[in-house]
């Protein structure tokens, strides 16, 4: 197999839960650690598209801007086509990962106009005015706009067409990958799979690799080559997505799918308890104190991810 596009190694990312306030230095004491990613090591292929699965809370969007280098690492490392990401290099390497936020309207700047929103980064990157245009109107045709967009402002814009926007500034650098951060969830259902369809087509044209944050398993299933999920800071489950989705491995997998709503009627049922404080995490397992298959060794043992068939997943069970 080719080198991955994008391989990270027991990724790590820990914040301090507030700022150190003058009783904290008279104790000397540090606010406690939130671990929002906790060795987390992934792979995507070239032309992939992994889906991120998850509940709110549990480091999915920490993890992408992560791997976009929108933020550092407390530890591990992070590889780009085989190339290590360092601090010499992370600028460099930036142009070819891109990210495409959740709400498109927090995410453009709303007194620019969409030409100068689209074209800012290749400003940046040094082109010039006329690469700027003719990038501008092909990347524009890509996702779906004409040119009398160019002089509006976001907020004369609908929702899908600002998450046009969106991916087309995103993809106008050429970049080789990009992370989706809850693409469609700030849209219309109706809109939904026209942004879907538009992703799908984007890759295949161009050959973009995907990572798709998303918490609904529908958008996962439609998109994604592979699926992951994410609990407490850790990837869980990793594998095909049909495998994933139709013989789930990982209990908090099997729960997720439980809760997701379908045509028969019976009651939709959520995973059980409360999802653990990132501060204070449990021992062992992470899921132990909400699984219903717990055994006395989850409570003191965190499993490692281990191959069950074409599906990698931490758990005792196997």
């Amino acid at each position: 197999m080719d080198e991955p596009i994008v391989k990270t190694i027991g990724l790590k990312k820990y914040f301090r839960a507030g700022k150190s306030g003058l009783l904290n230095r008279i104790f000397r004491q540090e606010p406690p650690l939130v671990k929002a990613v906790d060795n987390v090591s992934i792979e995507v292929q070239s032309g992939e598209v992994l889906g991120l699965v998850g509940e709110s809370g549990c480091g999915k969007t920490t993890l992408g801007r992560l791997i976009s280098t929108l933020e550092t690492p407390t530890d591990g490392e992070i590889f780009f086509t085989g190339q290590k990401v360092t601090r010499g290099n992370w600028k460099a390497i930036r142009r070819q990962l891109q990210m495409v936020f959740q709400n498109p309207y927090e995410s453009l700047d709303p007194r620019q106009s969409i030409k100068s929103i689209v074209t800012e980064p290749l400003l940046k990157l040094g082109f010039s005015k006329a690469e700027r245009e003719a990038q501008f109107e092909k990347v524009m045709s890509a996702v779906g706009l004409d040119q009398n967009f160019a002089q509006r402002r976001p907020k004369d814009l609908s929702g899908g067409q600002r998450q046009r926007v969106a991916v087309a500034r995103s993809i106008v650098s050429t970049p080789k990958f990009i992370v989706l951060d809850e693409p469609t969830s700030a849209l219309d259902a109706s809109v939904q799979s026209q942004v879907l369809n538009l992703l799908v087509g984007l890759r295949n044209d161009f050959n973009f690799s995907y990572i798709v944050i998303t918490h609904n398993i529908a958008v996962a299933r439609f998109i994604s080559d592979r699926i992951a999920t994410m609990y407490a800071g850790q990837v869980v489950e990793l594998g095909p997505t049909d495998m994933v989705l139709k013989d789930p491995k990982h209990p908090y997998t099997q729960a997720l799918l439980k809760s997701v709503p379908t045509l028969e009627i019976k009651r939709v049922e959520p995973p059980h308890g409360e999802v653990p404080s990132l501060i204070n995490l449990p021992s062992g397992c992470r899921f132990h104190t909400r699984c219903p298959y717990v055994m006395e060794k989850c409570k003191t043992q965190d499993p490692e991810m281990r191959k069950v068939g074409d599906v990698n997943v931490a758990c005792w069970l196997y």
